[in-house]
């Protein structure tokens, strides 16, 4: 009897996937559950397994592009049930075994470790890094990997005492709920052997001393794969430390680089005399390797909201120069009892804050944001500042900035800028937001156009403070000029307020003592 082996539904968005390899053999006896091929799509890699027990009869082949539900092999069943090699009846003696000592040492309960919800907007996550190693004993409470949202990188503990089991992988996007792993708990050491009971695993797999290795033994996972077969490296020459000895994408990466420096540190190969006149005629010298990372969830969704507020947008963007000299006099006059007092530096972020505060309560419009077909005008003003973390922008938020002093605004800048570098931002701290600053000033950026951080309507950009002749009371003096750029959504925000807002901003700027005065 043939049975027909399909293509399952993997999930509702998902029409097609690759058959990315065959773990299997045509013509080789496969059992019930046991994992036959791997099937990849633009989310996740799955496993496919066997329905019954019997010969297996490739019908796809490795790379076929497949709907859900078409017919991926068959399996022709056995009648007589006892067609199996040598290797599976050993493999099975091994199991009984297994399972007489796990019904001498107590019964195991398996609880599976699912995402949790981590916040309101967010789907999905990464799994970034396994904290504990496969098949480790771990305590109630231990932290035992990293999950990874656009927005935050948050922790994940065990809810039970017990042996961890992976069930996703390293680099996997996860949907809210899905499951991560497993924990056995319950299970404890085998009982002694005593003569009259059954051989235990240890015994069985010595009376069967040619046993056949697992299918995952020196078989790379699809990203492993890619990686060596861009770099050259025969999978036979790497040892797999994944599950099974299964060669993990961290495996290929080490071969990769193994394999460089043994090709650097190694002599060079003599050219034969046959081939002088081809080496005489290549132009190119030196390394050309090519290096792919995937992109992380911070950056996919990043990009993904930059692409979707220029498309659907009405975004412009204005400029001024502001001459900085008062600030940075006044800076350099306060900088030291200031620091002294509140125990923080003096720096340009706070009277911008403060500056665009000020300015946004004469504007209301550009601290306001589109919601369907309606307006929302706040009248508080909670400031996003654009920080460059290890993984990428972040942009945190200065919760009603608009009734802090400077030293306040000094003092969470600090606080936040340092949690972006250490990856300890919460969710909260990251969301919301009405206006947004960013300081391309300290990469060196002399004039840029900053792109809105949607919902908002408004942005403003610092960049590189440069030492520029300029006209004053009819004299060319030398001043220290910042140009500063604003973009907005023109569907809210009119050019005369976007400029007038501007404007507002560098009066209160070339003219310290506005700030104070409230004028």
């Amino acid at each position: 009897m043939s049975l027909e082996i399909k293509v399952p539904t993997v999930g509702e968005s998902i029409s097609e996937v690759t058959l990315s390899r065959w773990i299997r053999k045509d013509g080789e006896f496969v059992e019930m559950d046991e994992v036959i091929a791997e099937l990849e799509s633009d989310k996740a890699t799955f496993e496919l397994t066997a329905e019954a027990a019997g010969t297996l009869k490739t019908i796809a082949s490795e790379g076929d592009t497949l709907q859900i539900g078409a017919v991926v092999c068959s399996i022709e069943e056995s009648s007589a049930g006892g067609t199996k090699p040598e290797a599976d009846a050993a493999n099975e003696s091994v199991e009984d075994a297994d399972s007489t000592s796990t019904a001498q040492s107590g019964k195991s309960e398996s609880l599976e470790i699912k995402v949790p919800p981590v916040g309101e907007s967010i789907t999905e996550v990464t799994l970034s890094k396994w904290l504990k190693n496969d098949g480790d004993q771990v305590e109630m409470d231990e932290q035992i990997a990293e999950l990874e949202s656009d927005k935050a990188t948050f922790e994940l503990t065990a809810e039970v005492a017990g042996t961890l089991h992976y069930i996703a992988k390293e680099g996997d996007t996860l949907e809210i709920g899905a499951v991560v792993c497993s924990i056995s708990k319950g299970a404890g050491s085998p009982a002694p052997k005593s003569n009259g009971e059954s051989p235990s695993k240890e015994s069985a797999v010595k009376a069967v001393p040619d046993r056949a290795p697992s299918y995952a033994a020196g078989t790379p996972s699809p990203s492993a794969a890619k990686i060596l077969s861009e770099k050259g490296v025969d999978p036979a020459s790497v040892n797999g430390s994944g599950v099974g000895g299964r060669i993990t994408k961290e495996d290929a990466q080490k071969a990769q680089a193994a394999r460089t420096q043994t090709q650097g540190a190694g002599p060079a190969e003599p050219v034969k005399p046959e081939a002088k006149a081809q080496v005489s005629v290549s132009v190119s010298s030196g390394n050309r390797n090519e290096r792919r990372e995937k992109m992380s969830s911070l950056r996919k969704t990043v990009a993904r909201r930059l692409v979707s507020v220029k498309n659907e947008t009405a975004m412009l963007t204005t400029f001024n120069e502001v001459d900085m000299k008062p600030v940075m006099d006044l800076r350099s006059k306060y900088k030291e009892k200031f620091k002294d007092k509140y125990g923080v530096g003096l720096g340009f972020m706070s009277f911008f804050t403060k500056a665009v505060c000020e300015a946004l309560k004469e504007f209301p419009s550009v601290n306001a944001r589109i919601d369907n077909d309606e307006v929302v005008y706040s009248d508080f003003a909670d400031i996003s500042i654009a920080v460059s973390a290890p993984k990428g922008l972040v942009v945190p938020v200065i919760r009603n900035a608009e009734s802090m002093t400077l030293a306040e605004i000094e003092k969470a800048v600090l606080t936040l800028a340092g949690k972006a570098r250490d990856n300890k931002l919460t969710i909260e701290e990251m969301t919301g937001g009405t206006f947004t600053i960013t300081n391309g000033g300290v990469f060196g950026s002399m004039m840029s156009t900053p792109i809105i951080n949607a919902p908002q309507s408004a942005i403003l950009g610092m960049h590189n403070i440069v030492e520029r002749p300029v006209a004053l009371n009819g004299e060319v003096v030398i001043r220290p000029i910042m140009y500063v750029a604003l973009s907005y959504d023109h569907r809210i925000i009119d050019g005369r307020e976007s400029v007038s807002f501007l404007v507002r901003v560098k009066q209160l700027l070339e003219d310290p003592a506005r700030l104070l005065l409230g004028v």
